[in-house]
């Protein structure tokens, strides 16, 4: 005897069992008896279209034993809705559930879909997203999720309220190779497609000035060097102002030391655009690259290198 079978509640219900393909199926999957028997009531519900706290008692079973179940997690943000319950009951549902399962997509979905039909950003949100990348400091769900929950509640850096810049920046002091609040920062401060107003030379400075403070406390950190890449792109403006900057890093003396690949990258990008001089600088860079500095990816710099029309590279010997 089963839990809804025997159960008076759903004496009403008559289970539909999962057809694997005839009495003999080639390769049936070995589900538990209680799995299979929630499920089969599921369905028995699903082809009934009913909406009930029953079935929402139904599939929180079936997410206990297969959260990934991406059909029940619809199912039951279509009976939410339809019994038109608190969104925040349900989100704070979900908090148990998501600590219980850290890489489920399924999850951060369904909390996207409940937030959704909420007016302002509950005031325990942001305090949930942190304690879950406490524990997984680059959980891609959490991270996509919170960039969802920045743009549907206009929590842009530039707005006065915003905390998110403040939170980037404790992640990175902690961490400065943490390549997820990289990407966070540069989405919190540029994400913003909406918005038409120029950005402030000084948002520029600051970010250029903050790559920069990062680079020294670790210059072969490439996290740092493409975000400063970036915001100098995005601006528009060529790297000439941060030549000196690299060259600090760089000795292309031949007993010279480098102490950032990435910033022989960085200059030989900006060297490759100048004069016939500076490209064969650019052509000594990439070809110490290819060399030295990061042999595992010779090839794609010697096609950097191919791309200046310089002569062959010295063979190293």
């Amino acid at each position: 005897m089963g839990r809804y079978e025997d159960s008076e509640q759903w004496r009403n219900i008559v289970p539909i069992p999962q057809d694997d393909g005839g009495p003999n199926p080639l390769a049936s999957i070995a589900y538990t008896d209680e799995y299979s028997e929630a499920m089969s009531y599921l369905r028995a519900v699903m082809a009934k279209d009913e909406k009930s706290d029953r079935v929402l008692d139904l599939t929180e079973h079936v997410i206990s034993m297969n959260p990934a179940h991406y059909t029940v997690w619809l199912y039951r943000a279509d009976t939410l809705k339809a019994l038109k319950r608190d969104p925040l009951m349900e989100l704070e549902w979900l908090k148990d559930v998501s600590l219980k399962n850290l890489k489920n997509y399924q999850i951060w979905h369904h909390r996207q879909i409940i937030m959704s039909q909420t007016s302002t950003l509950p005031s325990t949100e942001l305090g949930f997203l942190t304690r879950m990348l406490a524990k997984d400091v680059k959980n891609y769900h959490v991270w996509s999720y919170r960039q969802w929950l920045v743009a549907h509640f206009s929590l842009w850096a530039s707005s006065p309220t915003s905390t998110e810049l403040a939170y980037v920046e404790s992640l990175l002091t902690a961490d400065v190779r943490n390549n997820s609040a990289w990407n966070h920062r540069w989405f919190a401060i540029f994400g913003e497609t909406k918005s038409t107003n120029p950005i402030p030379e000084e948002i520029w400075e600051r970010e250029i000035s903050f790559a920069k403070t990062k680079i020294y406390v670790a210059p072969q950190n490439q996290s740092a060097w493409n975000y400063l890449k970036g915001v100098l792109k995005k601006r528009g403006d060529g790297s000439e102002e941060l030549e000196e900057f690299a060259m600090q890093f760089v000795d292309l003396a031949p007993e010279g030391e480098v102490r950032s690949s990435h910033a022989l990258d960085f200059l030989a990008e900006m060297w490759s655009q100048r004069g016939e001089e500076e490209r064969t600088k650019a052509g000594k860079a990439l070809e110490l690259l290819a060399e030295t500095y990061d042999p595992v990816r010779k090839n794609y710099w010697d096609y950097r290198r191919g791309l200046l029309g310089l002569g062959k590279a010295q063979e190293a010997v």
